[in-house]
């Protein structure tokens, strides 16, 4: 297993429950292919540096988890085609290895 941390944003206008079907599907990737969630962390409402897709502020989480990098394919195309998800970026880490 390496370590891996994902960052993604919401729009800060979505709602909680929606937010929460986000976090809950990206944990059962992970989860579901025998890896696990070691930290969540919610940094909550930020200024994005440009517009994108009309928002000026975004949502922000950030998780650290352990993962197979064959995983972390499927976790990065679900991220893709989840709609609430408006940015996401996966980085390996190799510090926590």
């Amino acid at each position: 297993m390496k370590a891996y941390e994902l960052l993604f944003f919401v729009a800060p206008t979505l709602d909680e429950e929606s937010r929460a079907a986000v976090m809950k599907r990206i944990e059962t990737t992970v989860t579901d292919a025998k890896g696990t969630i070691d930290n969540v962390d919610e940094w909550g409402k930020r200024k994005l540096a440009y517009e994108i897709n009309g928002l000026t502020d975004g949502d922000y989480t950030l998780i650290d988890f352990h993962a197979d990098p064959a995983d972390v394919a499927e976790l990065d195309r679900i991220l893709r085609i989840t709609d609430a998800v408006v940015r996401h970026m996966i980085v390996k880490r190799t510090d926590r290895d």
